[in-house]
């Protein structure tokens, strides 16, 4: 519905900011990224996401329409609410998250406040194939783009959350991989990790 707001500054906060746009002052959710790149300057624009819900309305701003982009994908994921996706893109900005999940590094995800592992995984699961496209994440989205380094990914995502160390895992991962032609299944690399783990 609103695409983006275009303003006098009246308050900045780490967590929200007011802009009056024709005497009229919206209150808009940011997050810590978005509030590191507002300038301190008179006015400001913020590209917009409204979410609707029986008991609130609420604004939430970016700075670029790449962290908007990935605001919206990690809403997208089960158990994700706006909320959530701020507190992520507050802990790390646009690209490291796109990195985060397109590495499959489900530790450092599950280092955002509120995030356990089985959020972590499924974020990592849901958005691994999507995030190179969708955000611009440039070179991450080649990096997995051959479907041998996606399996592993996904083995590596799967094996950590179940408490594995991932170090150990990566190269476990590694050598069953070497061992083959490559054309592994994500199931039996997972089931044959777990008897050399």
């Amino acid at each position: 519905m609103i695409h983006h707001l275009h303003g006098k500054l009246v308050e900045k906060h780490p967590t929200h900011v007011v802009i009056d746009c024709h005497g009229v002052g919206y209150l808009i959710s940011i997050s810590l990224t978005t509030f590191e790149e507002i300038p301190e300057a008179e006015e400001a624009f913020l590209f917009i996401h409204m979410v609707v819900r029986e008991d609130s309305q609420t604004l939430f701003g970016f700075a670029t329409v790449e962290e908007r982009k990935l605001f919206l994908l990690l809403v997208s994921v089960s158990g994700v609410g706006a909320n959530t996706a701020r507190l992520i893109l507050s802990a790390m900005d646009p690209a490291s998250t796109t990195e985060v999940i397109a590495l499959g590094d489900v530790d450092a995800m599950k280092k955002v406040k509120g995030i356990g592992a089985k959020t972590a995984s499924r974020i990592i699961i849901d958005l691994q194939d999507k995030v190179g496209a969708d955000t611009g994440g440039g070179g991450v989205k080649s990096e997995i783009s051959s479907p041998h380094n996606t399996i592993k990914n996904e083995a590596l995502s799967a094996l950590t959350s179940l408490g594995f160390d991932k170090k150990r895992v990566d190269k476990t991962l590694d050598s069953i991989i070497q061992n083959t032609d490559g054309s592994l299944a994500l199931e039996v690399l997972i089931k044959q990790a777990l008897k050399k783990l």
